[in-house]
C-alpha cells in the first residue's frame, strides 16, 4: 500500500468519533496481502464518509487491531475493543479467525458485520449480534462444483491441510460432486510431499487438483511440482479459496500459477459506484484492488447508513440488519435469515468463477457466473 494502515493506539480520545474497530490480518501467519486490502476498503470508505460530514457531524473512526491469523488475538482484540466503547465491529479475512471474533462479539452484545469470512458456522447458536456480507462456504463452493462438473471433470482430488476451514469445504465439495457422478481423492497434506501429490494424482487418474491449504507454503511448492511434471500435463489446479485472486500468487508462479481457477466476489460489471471505488482502491493500494477491498468498503457503507439511521447504541444497530437496504459496490445489500447459517447474511452476494489468464498472467478470466 502507498499509506502505512492505522496503527494500534493511535486513537482520537476526545469523545467526539464514532468508533468502529477493525480486525484485519496484517502480520504473518496471517494472509498479510488480503489483510491490506481489506483495511484499503475499509479506510476508503471511512474517509469519504467523513468527507461529508460523518454520521450527524461526529467523525467515524476505524480502531485497528492486527489478528496476524490468530483466533486466541482476535478473541481478545474484541475484548479490548469493546473495552474502548466502539459501535461496532467490522473486517477479518481468515474465517476461523472470524468465528473466533463473532463468538466473542455475540456473548459481549457487541455488533459484528464480518466483511469477508465464509465458514457456514461463524457462530455456534443463531445470533442477533452478527451480519455477513461473504456468502457461505456451502453456496461459494457448490458453485466451484458445479463448474468443474461443467468443465468435465468427474474425478478430482483435494490435496488439503488439517483445519476447520479446509475440512469444511472438502465435506462441501465431496457431497456435491458425489450427488452428481464425482468422486474426490482427499491428500493429506501434512503426510504428503508435493512429490507424493504428482505420484498420487498420476496414480489415481484425477483430471483436476483441488488446492485447500496455506500460500504460499505449501500451495507454491505443490503448483511448481505439479506443472513441472509430464504426466501431469493436462490436470486442472484449482484454488477455491481465492489464493491467485492477489498479487502475490502470480509473482511467486510466473505463467505456474495462471489458469488456476478461483471463486471471488464480484459482478461481471462494476456498477458507476463500484468504477468509481475501484479508481479509489487503485490509487491507494497501487495495484488492482481485489474483491476483498471491496467487501470492506461495502462494510463501512453499510454500518454508516445504520449509524444515520439508528444511532451508535450497539443493541439498535444489531435490531437493524433485517431493515438494511444499501446500495453497495456490488449491488443493493440487504440482509436475511438462510436456512443453517446463525448471522444475518447478504444473499445477494455475486460469485464468479475466475482465473488468471495464461496468455496475459495480469488480466483475469470470468469463466462462470452466478
Amino acid at each position: 500500500m502507498n499509506t502505512p494502515p492505522s496503527q494500534p493506539g493511535a486513537e482520537r480520545t476526545d469523545g467526539l468519533s464514532i468508533r468502529i474497530g477493525a480486525l484485519v490480518p496484517l502480520t504473518r501467519p496471517g494472509w498479510v496481502e488480503a489483510g491490506q486490502h481489506l483495511l484499503a476498503g475499509l479506510e476508503l470508505g471511512v474517509r469519504e464518509v467523513n468527507e461529508v460530514g460523518g454520521i450527524g457531524g461526529r467523525p467515524l473512526e476505524l480502531v485497528v487491531r492486527d489478528t496476524a491469523a490468530d483466533p486466541q488475538r482476535a478473541a481478545a482484540a474484541v475484548d479490548e475493543l469493546a473495552g474502548l466503547g466502539v459501535a461496532a465491529l467490522a473486517g477479518e479475512y481468515h474465517s476461523v479467525v472470524a468465528r473466533a471474533a463473532a463468538g466473542r462479539a455475540d456473548a459481549l452484545g457487541l455488533p459484528f458485520l464480518c466483511s469477508s469470512a465464509v465458514l457456514d458456522a461463524l457462530t455456534e447458536q443463531p445470533t442477533e449480534w452478527v451480519a455477513r456480507l461473504s456468502p457461505p462456504q456451502s453456496r461459494g463452493w457448490q458453485v466451484y462444483a458445479d463448474f468443474l462438473l461443467g468443465a468435465g471433470h468427474r474425478r478430482i482430488a483435494i490435496a488439503a491441510q488439517p483445519s476447520v476451514y479446509w475440512a469444511t469445504g472438502t465435506r462441501i465439495l465431496r457431497d456435491h460432486l458425489a450427488a452428481r457422478g464425482g468422486t474426490v481423492v482427499e491428500l493429506d497434506m501434512s503426510a504428503l510431499t508435493p512429490a507424493d501429490v504428482c505420484h498420487e494424482l498420476a496414480d489415481n487418474r484425477a483430471t483436476a487438483l483441488l488446492l485447500l491449504v496455506g500460500h504460499p507454503d505449501p500451495a507454491v511448492p505443490i503448483v511448481k511440482s505439479v506443472r513441472g511434471d509430464q504426466r501431469l500435463a493436462e490436470t486442472l489446479i484449482g484454488a477455491p479459496a481465492g489464493q491467485p485472486e492477489f498479487a502475490e500468487w502470480a509473482t511467486s508462479l510466473g505463467d505456474d500459477g495462471a489458469g488456476v481457477p478461483f471463486l471471488r466476489y464480484l459482478p461481471q460489471r462494476l456498477s458507476p459506484l463500484g468504477a468509481r471505488v475501484e479508481k479509489a482502491l487503485r490509487g491507494q493500494l497501487g495495484e488492482a484492488p481485489s474483491f476483498v477491498a471491496f467487501e470492506g468498503y461495502d462494510t463501512v457503507t453499510v454500518l454508516a447508513d445504520v449509524l444515520r439511521s439508528h444511532g451508535a447504541d450497539r443493541a439498535r444497530i444489531a435490531e437493524s440488519w433485517s431493515r438494511v437496504a444499501v446500495v453497495g459496490t456490488r449491488g443493493q445489500i440487504q440482509f436475511s435469515r438462510t436456512p443453517g447459517i446463525s448471522v444475518w447474511q447478504w444473499a445477494g452476494t455475486p460469485i464468479e468463477v475466475v482465473d488468471r489468464d495464461p496468455a496475459a498472467p495480469d488480466r483475469f478470466r470470468v469463466l462462470q457466473a452466478s
